[in-house]
Order: structure tokens, then C-alpha cells, then sequence
């Protein structure tokens, strides 16, 4: 049995939905537990829609929900013509249901109001790919995540109960197995004891892969994209990238917590538990290679990866009673960072200065300067860049630094990490 998953752009219009029924359609000795992820960037309007209802701009709550509507309906139209089809009946139900948030009072949770909503893409999408699935012969069962992902009442990052979600799946899932080939289900979304829906976090789509396989004891999971595999630099930044043929598990989490594109470490953990594989191979040309993360470190060392990062800020505080940077000054200043949610980069201290690197866009300086100013001096270099190089030499030092000053560097026997800016 295996477990595929297909991201947003996989189903991002009707050519698409054909093409991943096409995959499907490759594997016929095979069981295939199907996860898909909200149509296109559904998600992102959904967001959208979520901040016009605790703002009270009702107008552009409409527009959202009548852009989302429109645009699942081309997508049907061109799959399903004949109006009569069950499915119109079940997106007119789920936009009906959207419609009424605006006049219900709302919770006053603003993550619990985000998870109802936002996750009615992924419900959207489903059922859709089930009902062309039907369509064509396909056979499959689309299946409720909100019945199968038990999780507390964290809204917008459950976590999951595993013991509850295992026995679910199983339940569920293995006994679908004997009448069709293929179950479908919804990524990112599970629920709490009350019924409730709650979501998984970042890259909860691939997380859902992921406790689906250990839950099934899978033999290897897919996530399809729309690139070969996992290359070795973002190609935005970065020239003449190279696919990574196989990597570890121990590996992929490295570069994930560097802030590499990759799997998210969440997701491979349960994989890597039970030694189930994960390729990443492309939805444009399936029969392709792609990477493969698995539990040898053999391959690792053979081709550098490099992860850029850039609009940082280099916040550099000091105490204004120049004591030493000592446990006590640390917890203070993580204490106060914790409270804004702030997420470091970087970080580095010396005897009388504590610098911590930050993503710009995701903090306001002015409120991090107040923040601070009461018992240190703070002073701050912003339009800076991250660059992270796993398995560096000298070369891929010299060629990601030329024409740079770096500011800080902090170097392994593994991995490399300088801030830098373009040099005058």
C-alpha cells in the first residue's frame, strides 16, 4: 500500500485533476491512500476571508467567497458537464455553509474561527477529485480527515493523538481497501473530541502523508510537485541547481531547520520511526526518478545544498550596565522574544553583546527596539542575507560570498552559516 500526496498546484485546474488521475492510473496493483491539498491558492482566499469576517468587511468577504465559488465550478464544469451531478449539490452546500459565518457571532478564538473555514478547502478539492474519480471509473472513497486525524484543541497546530488516529485509520481505511483501490482523503485537517475542526501547522498537507503511512504501515510515501525532486538550492537564488538522488532522513531535517523548501521535520519523523521511504518526484513527468529520503547517510556528503534566506535584520543588544551576557541576561532576553513569537535564525553572543538574526517582514523593529531599550542598548544592520551551505569547501564559500562583507560567520565540520551584505 502506498500514500500519495498531491499539493495544490497538482489540482490547480481541471488539465491538472485528469493528470493526477493519470498518475493513479499507473499504479493498478496497487493500494494508494490519496491525500490532496486545497485547488490552487484556495487557501490563501480563505485567509483572506477569515481576516474580512473578524474585520467586518463584508464586502470583501463576498468577493472572496464568490471568486472561490466561480473558480471550483470551472474546475467541475470542465470535468463533470451534466449539471445533475451530485457534486454541484455538495460544493452549493459547503459555499452555503461559508455564507453563514458572516452573520454567526463569532468565537472568540480568532484560530478557532480560521480552522472551520480555511480547512473547507481541502473538503472542496476532495470531493471534487472524488467525484471525477467516479466519473471515470476510478475506484475510490473519499473519506472525512475530520473522522480519521484526532487532535487536542490547539486550533491552527493540533496536535495529534496518535493512539485515537491510528486506530481510526485503521478502522477506516484498511476495510475501504476491499472494494476500492484508492482513498481520498483531505490534507492539514483533523478534529478534536467535540467534533471540532482543527488544523496541522505548517506543511500539514505532507504531515498528513506522513501519519497516514505510519498509521498503514505503508511502504513508501510520494509527495507529487511540480519540480524533479529536491535540488540543492532554491533556483531563484541560486544557478545551475542539481537534484538530490537520495538523501537521509537525518539530512532532510537538517536543511529543513535551516530553512530549506523541504520536507518539514514533522512529517518525516513518523516515516522515519518506521523506516517507510519518501520520494518527491514530479507530477509533470511520473515516471521520472525523483529524490528518495530514507535512513542511509551515504549519499549525503556528495553534493553541497545551499539555503538562502534573505531581508534579515541583525539585532545586537547589549546591557546598559556592561555586566556580562550571562544565563541570566539570556533568559530575560528569550522570555521577552517569546512573547512577541519571535523565531531566530541566528544567534551569537559575546562577552557584553547578544546578535540575533530575524526574518524582517515577520517582526515590526520599532516594537523590538521598545521592547529591549528599557535595560539594554540596541542597535541593528537590516537588508542582510542568510546563507546556509550544508557539506561546504572553499569554493561554494568564495562563489556565494563574492562581492559580499559578511557580518557574522559560524562554521561546522558540516555546514557554513554567514550573514552578509553587498559590499560598497
Amino acid at each position: 500500500m502506498k500514500v500519495f500526496k498531491f499539493g495544490g498546484a497538482s489540482v490547480k485546474e481541471a488539465s491538472a485533476v485528469r493528470n493526477v488521475a493519470k498518475i493513479i492510473q499507473l499504479f493498478p496493483d496497487k493500494k494508494i491512500a490519496m491525500v490532496v491539498s486545497a485547488m490552487g491558492k484556495t487557501t490563501n482566499h480563505l485567509e483572506e476571508m477569515v481576516a474580512a469576517l473578524w474585520t467586518k468587511n463584508e464586502q470583501l468577504f463576498h468577493e472572496k467567497l464568490a471568486f472561490i465559488q466561480q473558480f471550483h465550478l470551472q474546475i467541475v464544469r470542465e470535468l463533470i458537464p451534466d449539471v445533475s451531478h451530485p457534486i454541484y449539490e455538495a460544493i452549493e452546500k459547503i459555499v452555503q455553509e461559508l455564507v453563514s459565518k458572516y452573520s454567526h457571532t463569532l468565537h472568540e478564538n480568532e484560530d478557532f474561527e480560521y480552522d472551520q473555514i480555511v480547512s473547507l478547502g481541502e473538503v472542496i478539492s476532495t470531493k471534487i477529485v472524488a467525484a471525477y474519480f467516479e466519473e471515470i471509473k476510478l475506484k475510490s472513497r473519499w473519506m472525512d480527515a475530520r473522522r480519521l486525524i484526532k487532535t487536542n484543541h490547539l486550533y491552527r497546530e493540533g496536535k495529534v493523538d496518535w493512539e485515537k488516529t491510528t486506530q481510526n485509520i485503521q478502522e477506516q481505511i484498511i476495510p475501504a481497501f476491499e472494494s476500492v483501490d484508492v482513498v481520498i482523503t483531505q490534507g492539514f485537517i483533523g478534529y478534536t473530541s467535540e467534533g471540532f475542526t482543527t488544523t496541522l501547522g505548517r506543511e500539514g498537507s505532507d504531515y498528513t502523508a506522513g501519519i497516514l503511512a505510519y498509521s498503514l504501515h505503508a511502504e513508501d510515501v510520494t509527495i507529487w510537485k511540480d519540480v524533479p525532486g529536491m535540488l540543492n538550492a532554491d533556483p531563484k537564488w541560486f544557478d545551475d541547481t542539481v537534484k538530490l538522488e537520495k538523501i537521509s532522513f537525518k539530512e532532510a531535517i537538517e536543511l529543513s531547520y535551516y530553512g530549506a523548501s523541504v520536507i518539514h521535520p514533522k512529517t518525516l519523523k513518523p516515516l522515519q520511526n518506521k523506516g517507510i521511504p519518501l520520494y518527491v518526484k514530479s507530477f509533470i513527468d511520473p515516471l521520472a526518478s525523483g529524490t528518495v529520503i530514507q535512513e542511509s547517510m551515504d549519499f549525503d556528503q556528495l553534493i553541497p545544498s545551499f539555503i538562502f534566506k534573505m531581508n534579515q535584520v541583525l539585532i545586537s543588544l547589549t546591557p546598559k550596565d556592561f555586566s556580562f551576557i550571562v544565563e541570566e541576561n539570556l533568559s530575560d532576553i528569550f522570555n521577552r522574544l517569546a512573547k512577541i513569537n519571535a523565531k531566530i535564525n541566528l544567534m551569537q553572543n559575546s562577552a557584553l553583546s547578544f546578535s540575533i538574526l530575524l526574518d524582517a517582514d515577520k517582526i515590526k523593529l520599532d516594537k523590538m527596539m521598545e521592547l529591549f531599550s528599557d535595560q539594554y542598548q540596541v542597535k541593528y544592520n537590516d537588508g542582510l542575507e542568510l546563507v546556509t551551505i550544508r557539506h561546504y569547501d572553499q569554493a561554494t564559500i568564495d562563489r556565494v560570498s563574492e562581492n559580499k562583507t559578511i557580518l557574522l560567520e559560524q562554521k561546522t565540520r558540516q555546514t557554513i552559516r554567514m550573514v552578509m551584505k553587498d559590499s560598497q
